[in-house]
């Protein structure tokens, strides 16, 4: 069992996200990084496949010289192989990014490292976009299954299950397979400190893709609209009880 995880290098989603005076970037002088909490799960399922199943997990990215400290967050837990694809730092589009992944895939196929499953985050938690893995899956014809929560894995078919509104939804996939998984999947575990040390040790393999033109157009970033809070003093002292019946009675509490 070989399993190729993608993930993506992103502004920590706790930190104040601003953007640059022409907002066609994120600001991210005093922002840290992370990957995705979806990628997150992804990396911790590619490790328990092995380990229960054998065989050899590699992490990829794209991005910057950077993005090489989320590639040893990974190997840190596990993972055994780190492939950086080497941006200039801009920002790829899913169509550019899928075709970078997709390329890389096959030079990893022609050098007889073919992977029974490839697994990515259901979406990346900075633009979201839910792309690029259904992209890879149709530019490299295997099946593909997103938003998944349960993989099981037996004689060369993956058991996926999704949960929906209306309840859970079960799909069999023969290998190899693209699969998109979300929170929830599992939880993940903590680097410890061998881990890290070894980590930091590893070669991490560099690739330098090209940019292909086609894809979607950025016009600006925008920020969402932040949400206004306001705060009504009820009296003083004794006055507050009163006031506070009031407010449980226009709204419908008492």
């Amino acid at each position: 069992m070989n399993v190729l995880v993608c993930v993506k290098r992103v502004p920590a989603t706790a930190g104040q996200i601003t953007l640059t005076a022409d907002a066609q970037d994120i600001d991210t002088r005093y922002l840290g990084f992370t990957i995705s909490p979806h990628e997150e799960c992804a990396v911790e399922e590619a490790v328990r496949m092995i380990e229960a199943h054998g065989g050899s997990t590699t992490v990829l990215t794209l991005g910057p010289e950077a993005a090489t400290d989320q590639l040893r967050d990974a190997m840190a837990l596990g993972i055994e192989r780190a492939i950086l694809l080497q941006s200039d730092g801009r920002e790829w589009d899913p169509v550019a990014t899928a075709s970078a992944i997709v390329e890389a895939i096959e030079a990893e196929g022609a050098a007889g490292r073919s992977y029974d499953l490839v697994l990515f985050g259901n979406e990346s938690a900075d633009s979201a976009g839910y792309q690029v893995g259904v992209r890879v899956a149709d530019a490299l014809d295997l099946p593909c299954a997103t938003g998944i929560k349960a993989i099981e894995l037996s004689d060369g078919r993956a058991t996926v299950r999704r949960q929906t509104e209306s309840g859970w939804e079960s799909a069999e996939l023969a290998l190899p397979a693209v699969v998109t998984v979300k929170e929830g999947l599992n939880l993940p575990r903590y680097p410890s400190l061998p881990g890290r040390l070894k980590a930091k040790k590893k070669e991490v393999e560099r690739i330098t893709p090209q940019w292909r033109d086609g894809g979607l157009e950025k016009v600006r970033l925008k920020l969402p609209v932040q949400a206004e809070h306001t705060v009504e003093i009820l009296g003083k002292n004794g006055d507050a009880g009163a006031q506070l019946v009031e407010v449980f009675q226009r709204l419908r509490l008492l």
